[in-house]
C-alpha cells in the first residue's frame, strides 16, 4: 500500500507521574527529552487530577488542579509544542458542584437537565429487551442507585458510580461543554481528544453506543473546536471497520488495531494480520502502542454490534495473543487484568508493553519501529518511552488494574532510564521521525508471513525498516548518516 500523510512524534503522559507539575514536565521536555517531541497529550490535569480515575471524573473540567500549575502554565508549554488535552464528553465527577446540587434539589436544580437518569430516556419505563440491549464496556447495568431531591432515582453511570452520565439532549450539558473547550482553547490546546464520546448518544431501543446521535454530538464538537482553531481526536474502541467508517467524518481516530497485530505478529511469528490492517487503515490515524488504558482487544475481534463482520483476528488468535501476553509478563497482567482487578474493561489487558514481550529488549525496539514507521502522528506514552515493567506494587495499593502501567518516576528513575539502550534507541528513532525529510513523502511496505518493509521516500531522501519476526531480526536505514544505520537488533545487546 501507499500512503503519504505524516505527523511528528507526541508524548503521552501524566504531569504528576512523570514530572510532578507542569513546570517540571516542561524541564524534561527542554532537557533530557530535547528535540524528540513536537507534541504532548496531557492526560487530565483538572481539579483533582487524582479522583478514582486517575483525572477523567473531574470536579472542575474548566481549571487546572492548582497542584500542577495553572492556565499560563499550559500556554507557556503550547509555545513549544502542539498540545492535546481530554474533553471528557460523556461524565462529570458525582461530587462536582453541578451534580451535587441536583442532589440536594433533584429536578428543580437547573443543572437537573444535564444529568442522565434511567427514566430520563425511559419515560414510559424499560423493558428487559431494552436493557439487555445497552452495550457496556463493564460487567453489569450502567445504573447506580441515588438520592436526588429526596427521591430514589437510576441514575447512568457508565463507567463508576462517581462518574454521572450527560445528558447531551439538553441546553445546559451544552452550555457546560463549550466552557470547557473555551477553557482549553483559550490556553493554547490546540488538539482535543473527545474521550468516551461513544457512549454520548443514549437512544431508547438502541445499544446507546456509536448510535446516530453520538454522531451528531461528535459533529456539534467538531465545529466547536475548529471555530476556535483546534482539531479533534476521536477515543473509540469497537470494531476496526468502524474506525475506518469514522475517521471519513473527523480529524483523527486512533490505530487502536496496531497493539493488538504488532504483539501478534511478534508472538505468533506472523504479519498476515497486520497486513490485512494496513490494506484499510485510515491515514488520518494517531498511532499507539501502549496509553493510560489497557491493551484493548475488542479493536481487532470480531463484535456482536457488526454481527457478520470478522475480525482481523479470529478468536483463537485473541485467545493464544492474551495468553501470550500473559506468559511474557510472567503473569503479572494477570494479576492486574478482567475480574482480577476493580475498575476495568473487560475488552483490554493491563500491561505495560515491554512486559506484554517480555523485556525483550530487540522485539520491543522492533514494536516501536514498527509504530514510528506507521502513517500517522506516533504517540509514544511515557512508560512505554522508559521501557517501564509492570508496577505490581502500585496494582497492590490501589487495586486498580490499569495503575500496573501508571508508574511514577522520580527525576532519578527517568535520567538513569534514558541511558539504556533500547531506551536511547527510541529516542534517536523518535528524532528520526521528527525531523528526516522522507516522512513528507510517500510510503510504501510490502509483507510476507514473517518479513516486512516500510519506506518512506522523498526525493533522495529515503528511511527504511526491514524486519523478519521469525527470528527478531531488523534494521532501520536512513539516507544522510554516514552508515546509514540508524539502529538494529544489536542495538540493545547488554541493554538490562
Amino acid at each position: 500500500m501507499t500512503d503519504s500523510r505524516a505527523g511528528g512524534p507526541q508524548l503521552i503522559t501524566y504531569i504528576d507521574r512523570l514530572a510532578g507539575d507542569l513546570d517540571g514536565l516542561q524541564s524534561v521536555l527542554r532537557g533530557l527529552l530535547d528535540g524528540v517531541f513536537d507534541g504532548v497529550h496531557l492526560l487530565p490535569y483538572y481539579t483533582p487530577f487524582d479522583g478514582t480515575d486517575a483525572g477523567f471524573d473531574p470536579t472542575d473540567h474548566t481549571q487546572v488542579d492548582p497542584r500542577l500549575g495553572s492556565w499560563e502554565d499550559v500556554r507557556a508549554l503550547s509555545g513549544d509544542h502542539t498540545v492535546m488535552s481530554d474533553v471528557i464528553v460523556n461524565h462529570v465527577s458525582s461530587s462536582s458542584a453541578m451534580f451535587q446540587d441536583v442532589v440536594e434539589n433533584g429536578d428543580q436544580s437547573r443543572w437537573s437537565p444535564m444529568f442522565l437518569t434511567l427514566s430520563s430516556l425511559f419515560p414510559d419505563g424499560a423493558t428487559e429487551a431494552d436493557l439487555a440491549r445497552i452495550y457496556r464496556p463493564r460487567p453489569g447495568m450502567p445504573f447506580t442507585t441515588m438520592t436526588l431531591g429526596g427521591e430514589r432515582r437510576l441514575v447512568w453511570t457508565t463507567f463508576t458510580p462517581d462518574q454521572v452520565d450527560l445528558d447531551l439532549r439538553s441546553d445546559v450539558a451544552w452550555e457546560y461543554l463549550e466552557s470547557v473547550i473555551e477553557a482549553l482553547t483559550s490556553a493554547g490546546v490546540t488538539m482535543l481528544r473527545l474521550d468516551a464520546v461513544g457512549y454520548t448518544g443514549k437512544e431508547a431501543g438502541t445499544s446507546c453506543f456509536m448510535t446516530e446521535p453520538a454522531a451528531r454530538y461528535t459533529q456539534r464538537i467538531l465545529e466547536l473546536a475548529h471555530e476556535r482553531g483546534a482539531s479533534v481526536l476521536l477515543e473509540i474502541h469497537g470494531h476496526y471497520l468502524q474506525q475506518v467508517e469514522i475517521a471519513r467524518s473527523v480529524d483523527y481516530v486512533y490505530d487502536f488495531a496496531l497493539p493488538p497485530l504488532v504483539l501478534h505478529a511478534l508472538h505468533a511469528r506472523d504479519l498476515r494480520p497486520l497486513e490485512t490492517w494496513f490494506g484499510v487503515r485510515p491515514a488520518n490515524a494517531v498511532t499507539v502502542l501502549d496509553t493510560h488504558d489497557g491493551i484493548g482487544i475488542v479493536d481487532v475481534g470480531a463484535n456482536d454490534l457488526r454481527p457478520g463482520d470478522p475480525g482481523l483476528l479470529n478468536p483463537a488468535q485473541i485467545d493464544a495473543l492474551v495468553e501470550s501476553i500473559h506468559d511474557a509478563s510472567g503473569g503479572t497482567s494477570r494479576a492486574a487484568t478482567g475480574a482480577a482487578a476493580s475498575n476495568l474493561d473487560l475488552y483490554q489487558v493491563n500491561c505495560t508493553f515491554y512486559d506484554a514481550l517480555g523485556q525483550n529488549d530487540a522485539r520491543y525496539l522492533l514494536a516501536r519501529l514498527i509504530q514510528i514507521m506507521t502513517p500517522g502522528i506516533p504517540q509514544v506514552y511515557y512508560v512505554g518511552l522508559l521501557a517501564g515493567v509492570n508496577d505490581m506494587a502500585l496494582l497492590e495499593a490501589s487495586g486498580v488494574g490499569r495503575d500496573v502501567n501508571r508508574h511514577h518516576y522520580s527525576a532519578e528513575e527517568i535520567a538513569a532510564a534514558v541511558y539504556r539502550p533500547v531506551v536511547a534507541a527510541q529516542l534517536e528513532a523518535l528524532r528520526l521521525r521528527r525531523e528526516h525529510g522522507a516522512f513528507d513523502g510517500e510510503f510504501t511496505s510490502e509483507f510476507t508471513d514473517t518479513t516486512l518493509s516500510m519506506r518512506w521516500n522523498q526525493g533522495d531522501q529515503e528511511v527504511v525498516l526491514q524486519a523478519d519476526v521469525a527470528d527478531g531480526t531488523f534494521s532501520l536505514l536512513a539516507s544522510g548518516r554516514d552508515d546509514e544505520v540508524v539502529c538494529d537488533h544489536t542495538s540493545v545487546i547488554a541493554s538490562r
